[in-house]
């Protein structure tokens, strides 16, 4: 692949056999030859700690076997150990990379050779990360990256192993193309952002992922000694039982979770370096080295699941583009540059970064109608109700006695959690223009606050489901290039919502607006070159139907009248 050839993000080059592969080995450079010790020790622990267990199991249930099944496992892990090494050195052999002027490039592959290139003003990360093998031996693991969500890892360019001066070199010289090609002057405020502070370990316990910890660990327990910790358990009352099982759960899941959080977070720095760049710096055993170019950022995000919520305490995400987007653990790595600290602290962090003096989320925002907790309440009941009547059900239909005890219980205990949960829910709604930020709050098991830049705004959307048009309510979403994709506000009244938009975007709404509206009037959405209300207009139409074109998509609004608007084009 030529250094000049047209510039895309993430284009892939595959030829069988490496035939028609360029051979010139000018500027190319290979992957450090450490990997192959490297590979011989990840796969020697593995199959160490795999094949132990099994010997155990089967020393436990069958003693006579055990000696002929350690010999197998020590066959099998010799052959995987040297199986490992080899690949690794065939793919060192087989493995170059290159950085030119506009150009990152990398050629990989043992039987299917690829070329693969990413053109410098489409890169948007520069990862380091490096497990406990690799920092032994002095490598990380350079990761180049579009933030595109692409099949078969396209937009990301990983360099494995590479040693550390050199991935730190090489970190610095993609950064500085970066700005280069259209990035902002250095900032006058690079420094420390943010470091950790001991007391915020404790928060990592307060997430709903402790339980789980915990019934895994009990499991695994369980099952490698079920004889003597099941006997004891069956030799005690069921009540103390359930008790025992409830404490092993938390305790464990506690601990877990406790050495998760550590090591995840421990060592963390969040640092404005030159040329207006975020690097955020964490991790024990495994070191991650994250940067953000800061004219990627559009917003900020804090999270809040209920547990964190309660103890005061907050992280902040960044709304970004370029970025991993999603639930899995690779995107939050990405997206979080606070961890879980005190909710203030969070609130300071997150005005530093957008360069503001006070953060817009800590500002008061506007609550919903009365009918969006209506709803919720009934979604509440939605959601108690079916298993009550069909426990009632059973026990009037078989004449046992159980299922209306357990009818019972779970009606006097899930109505007032599911009624609490609604309100708080509720209660978590909210919006704002505050400044230059759309602000928005929503959820109760995990509350979320949104500060999205209105630049950052692309468009609007409304949607409208048939409960929501008997009560005069719409959801209003942001439409960004950041983040998520968009930013909603659930259950709005329909009036406040097409206010908030043109307030925010008048650039966007205002000239799709009918003019004339008199103050208090409800705003109304003009169509070029037809009339409002043209006789027979609704008709021609599916209420909800796709906008592709030049299509008219239409909203039935709190006053039951339809409006129309089209588009908007760039």
């Amino acid at each position: 692949m030529r250094p000049g050839a047209p510039p895309g993000a993430g284009r892939v080059a595959e030829l069988s056999g490496g035939v028609g592969l360029e051979t010139d080995p000018a500027g190319w450079t290979g992957l450090d030859p450490r990997g192959m010790p490297v590979a011989g020790v990840l796969a020697t622990v593995t199959v160490a700690v795999l094949g132990a267990t099994a010997v155990v199991a089967v020393a436990v249930r069958a003693p006579e076997l055990a000696g002929p099944v350690a010999l197998w496992t020590l066959a099998v892990a010799l052959a995987v150990v040297g199986l490992a090494v080899a690949t690794s050195y065939a793919r060192w052999r087989c493995s170059r990379y290159r950085i030119t002027a506009d150009r990152v490039e990398l050629r990989t592959g043992v039987v299917v050779r690829r070329a693969r290139s990413l053109a410098i003003g489409r890169v948007r990360t520069v990862d380091v990360t490096a497990g406990p093998v690799l920092r032994a031996f002095g490598l990380v693991t350079l990761r180049v990256g579009t933030g595109q969500q692409r099949g078969r890892g396209e937009a990301t360019l990983r360099l494995r192993p590479v040693e550390r001066m050199e991935a730190d070199r090489l970190r610095t010289l993609l950064l500085d193309r970066m700005r280069s090609a259209g990035g902002p002057p250095a900032g006058p405020a690079d420094g420390r952002i943010a470091e950790l502070d001991p007391r915020w370990l404790r928060y990592g316990v307060l997430t709903a992922a402790t339980p789980l910890f915990g019934i895994a660990v009990l499991t695994v327990v369980l099952a490698l000694v079920d004889r003597p910790l099941g006997g004891l358990l069956r030799t005690v009352p069921p009540a103390v039982r359930v008790v025992l099982v409830v404490v092993g759960i938390l305790l464990a899941g506690t601990v877990l979770a406790f050495l998760v959080y550590a090591e995840t977070w421990s060592g963390f720095r969040l640092d404005r370096e030159p040329g207006s760049t975020l690097r955020v710096r964490r991790g024990v055993l495994t070191t991650r080295s994250i940067s953000l170019e800061e004219r990627r950022l559009t917003g900020v995000e804090l999270v809040e699941p209920l547990g964190v919520r309660l103890a005061g305490a907050a992280r902040v995400d960044a709304v970004a583009t370029g970025l991993l987007v999603g639930s899995g653990a690779e995107s939050t790595e990405h997206r979080t540059l606070l961890p879980t600290a005190p909710r203030r602290l969070a609130e300071r962090v997150a005005a530093v970064i957008l360069g503001e003096s006070r953060s817009p989320t800590a500002a008061a925002l506007r609550p919903h109608p009365p009918a969006a907790r209506r709803r919720r309440l009934r979604r509440a009941a939605l959601v108690v109700a079916p298993p009550v009547v069909a426990l009632v059900v059973a026990g009037v239909t078989t004449g046992a006695g159980w299922p209306v005890v357990a009818a019972a219980v779970l009606l006097a205990v899930g109505a007032p959690v599911g009624a609490a949960i609604a309100i708080d829910t509720y209660r978590g709604l909210g919006h704002a223009l505050v400044g230059g930020y759309l602000v928005v709050r929503a959820g109760s098991l995990r509350r979320t606050t949104v500060a999205l830049h209105l630049d950052g705004v692309i468009g609007w959307t409304v949607r409208q489901t048939v409960l929501q048009r008997r009560t005069g309510l719409v959801t209003l979403g942001a439409t960004t290039a950041a983040g998520r994709g968009a930013f909603h506000a659930h259950d709005v009244d329909g009036r406040e919502a097409l206010r908030l938009a043109a307030e925010a975007t008048p650039s966007l709404l205002v000239p799709f607006l009918a003019s004339g509206c008199a103050a208090g009037d409800h705003p109304r959405v003009a169509v070029p070159g037809r009339q409002q209300d043209e006789p027979g207009a609704e008709e021609r139409r599916h209420a909800g139907e796709a906008v592709e074109g030049e299509q008219v998509e239409q909203h039935q609004l709190a006053d039951g009248r339809r409006h129309q608007d089209r588009p908007r084009h760039p």
